[in-house]
């Protein structure tokens, strides 16, 4: 258990708080691209650790993101005019580059030219950068570190699929989650079966289906290795030999040969999560995946028609869990046991880093030399729980349902199909 001030220490990420300047100097995923690209306006609203945001592309392809609100008299830019080099307030016609320097003030400039106001009236800026069809904001001090290229994101002969969830909760119970391999034997075998039964109107048999004999945590350079061996399993199976992580600070990386998904967990308030699941389904060595148009995206829905979490995909039982807990969950009544070993572990690691955070070097997990950042690709299971190949039938692993499913099932049938066969289905 964690004291009411640790907790907060840990949970707190606003301006100024020593964890809200840990998770600034990481890049942050803030928007799908094609998400940016549908808007009629070019602009978009974003919250990011309690600060209202907008981000644009200007009429050159720049992106740009700037404090909301205008510094002249605090109109939204989110319905700004986005032109060639900046947006400009539709209010009095200020303009701001990317940079956030005001370089058009047009009353101001005609009447008084030889004023120095305009240097007195620029705006909050951050960096944005594209990659793998998201959109990512870096908030912390320059120079900004790489923007980390992890495998999924740079990886070519792929399919991908964004799901957004908005999740009323603060991030930490979001990625703690990550550190107890116990949660999938419950959560999402043993409950997912009683939920298939309940509704499917039969009698619960509570057969267990999945036993863990050992879990096992280690630290290594971009957080924390997870591994387990369950019944009918050993130390020579992937599932402990190879592992998955997380990467530090709010990211978890979990998958197979076939498809892994790389899962974001970004505070937009200390009570509300932005939480994203990014898919990535590879071709089979030497076939060929189909081309994508963009990368797709869709908000996940958390509860049903009648009002309840929906609790019978395994990403949304995750999330009903986390929310239930809390919108910040009171770690100074939990009691621990041995299956939380990797969250002692993952809390021990974020208050290291806060106090290396002092002595004025970079955190673990960041990059500085793009010739470390091609493709960075951490440990992760080839075969995991035993299964060779992918199932025949795309099924999301949360709530909603992919555009390119049909694109999706094509990559999964290069893991059955002869190359031959492939070629004329």
């Amino acid at each position: 258990m964690l004291s009411v001030d640790e907790n907060e220490l840990l949970t707190k990420t606003g301006s100024g708080t020593p964890m809200g300047e840990l998770m600034r100097r990481y890049w942050q995923p803030i928007a799908a691209t094609a998400e940016l690209d549908e808007s009629p306006f070019r602009t978009r609203e974003v919250t990011v650790m309690g600060e209202e945001l907008v981000l644009y592309r200007d009429r050159s392809g720049q992106l740009g993101l700037l404090d909301r609100y205008c510094t002249h008299r605090r109109a939204s830019l989110a319905y700004g005019i986005v032109e060639d080099d900046g947006v400009r307030c539709q209010y009095h016609g200020w303009k701001f580059d990317e940079q956030g320097v005001v370089i058009d003030q047009p009353f101001e400039d005609t009447t008084h030219p030889d004023q120095r106001f305009r240097g007195k009236c620029d705006i909050r800026a951050y960096r944005a950068q594209e990659l793998g069809g998201l959109v990512f904001a870096y908030m912390g001090p320059e120079p900004a570190p790489e923007l980390p290229n992890w495998g999924p994101l740079v990886w070519d002969n792929c399919v991908h699929d964004i799901a957004i969830s908005i999740l009323p909760c603060n991030w930490l119970q979001c990625q703690e989650n990550s550190l107890d391999p116990v949660h999938n034997e419950w959560l999402h075998r043993y409950y997912t079966r009683y939920v298939d039964q309940i509704f499917s109107g039969k009698e619960p048999d509570y057969y267990r289906g999945m036993e863990h004999e050992k879990i096992g945590f280690d630290t290594f350079e971009y957080g924390i290795i997870k591994r387990r061996v369950t019944k009918g399993y050993t130390e020579q199976d992937d599932d402990w030999k190879e592992g998955h992580p997380i990467l530090f600070p709010n990211i978890l990386l979990v998958g197979s040969q076939f498809s892994c998904t790389l899962q974001f967990r970004v505070p937009l308030n200390d009570t509300t999560c932005y939480h994203v699941s990014y898919y990535t389904w590879r071709a089979a060595p030497g076939k060929p995946a189909p081309v994508q148009e963009n990368v797709p995206y869709r908000y996940t829905q958390l509860k049903g028609p009648d009002g309840k979490y929906i609790v019978d995909l395994t990403f949304n039982q995750d999330y009903m869990a986390w929310i239930t807990q809390g919108p910040i969950a009171k770690r100074d009544v939990e009691k621990l046991g041995e299956s939380d070993r990797g969250i002692i572990m993952f809390r021990k690691m974020l208050r290291d880093q806060l106090d290396f955070l002092e002595t004025g070097k970079d955190p673990m997990c960041t990059f500085r030399d793009p010739a470390q950042n091609v493709c960075i690709e951490p440990p992760l299971e080839h075969i995991k729980f035993g299964q060779k190949t992918p199932p025949p039938v795309y099924r999301p692993g949360e709530a909603g349902y992919s555009r390119d499913a049909k694109l999706i099932e094509e990559v999964m049938a290069t893991w059955r199909l002869p190359q031959k066969e492939l070629v004329t289905a």
